[in-house]
């Protein structure tokens, strides 16, 4: 099968004055400066596409957010945008609370968080990685089907399941350091596969790094 490449996309800055840890929250829109990072995202796009990228197949996580940090790409690249619901945020036990440490020593939190490895708060890490994985299967066969050898999709999603997935797909464990993580809002994890369908490479790069400075970066994000 020809060559295609998954951009796994993380939503820009969300609104979220009082810093709670939003989850699956509905209603959690982008900021201004979430709405800026997005534009410049499909301004990226964009000229990859007129350089000769084929991207042709976008999706976006159901919630809010990634919905509209994808619209702007799916005008400049006119794509509609595709609904995909494995690629939502992590389901998470303190979803709606500001998670301090003040919160957490909390005792009626404390059965919550007996095990990190799993974790025990929230979906399992290893069921994140693996519907995200699948999803970016379906994309990757879609962008063949669209667009031949060399074709791209794209995927707006959320910085945990994103980073679960590289880390899966790197094969290194997947409980780790969440303030290590190398998924900034509006970064892109590029997943590049070969003729066979088997993982090449994955690629990493923040094309709105000059707007990432002074950027609200809250739990959930």
């Amino acid at each position: 099968m020809p060559q295609a490449t998954v951009h796994l996309l993380r939503h820009g800055e969300v609104h979220n004055p009082e810093g709670v840890l939003y989850g699956r929250l509905p209603e959690f829109h982008l900021s201004e400066l979430g709405r800026q990072m997005a534009l410049t995202l499909a301004d990226h796009f964009s000229d990859r596409a007129a350089q000769g990228a084929k991207i042709v197949h976008l999706a976006a996580s159901p919630l809010t957010r990634a919905q509209e940090t994808a619209l702007p790409i799916s005008r400049a690249l006119n794509l509609e945008i595709e609904t995909e619901e494995r690629i939502i945020e992590a389901e998470n036990y303190f979803e709606g609370l500001q998670v301090s440490k003040a919160e957490l020593l909390r005792p009626r939190h404390w059965p919550m968080l007996r095990n990190p490895l799993r974790p025990s708060w929230g979906e399992p890490y290893k069921q994140q990685a693996s519907r995200v994985a699948a999803a970016v299967q379906d994309a990757r066969s879609r962008a063949i089907e669209l667009g031949g050898d060399g074709a791209e999709a794209i995927l707006v999603s959320h910085q945990l399941p994103i980073w679960a997935t590289r880390l899966s797909a790197e094969g290194k464990p997947l409980w780790h350091d969440p303030r290590k993580r190398e998924c900034t809002l509006t970064s892109v994890t590029s997943l590049v596969f070969d003729d066979a369908g088997t993982l090449l490479r994955v690629d990493y790069s923040e094309p709105a790094a000059a707007l990432l400075p002074g950027a609200s970066n809250t739990p959930g994000a």
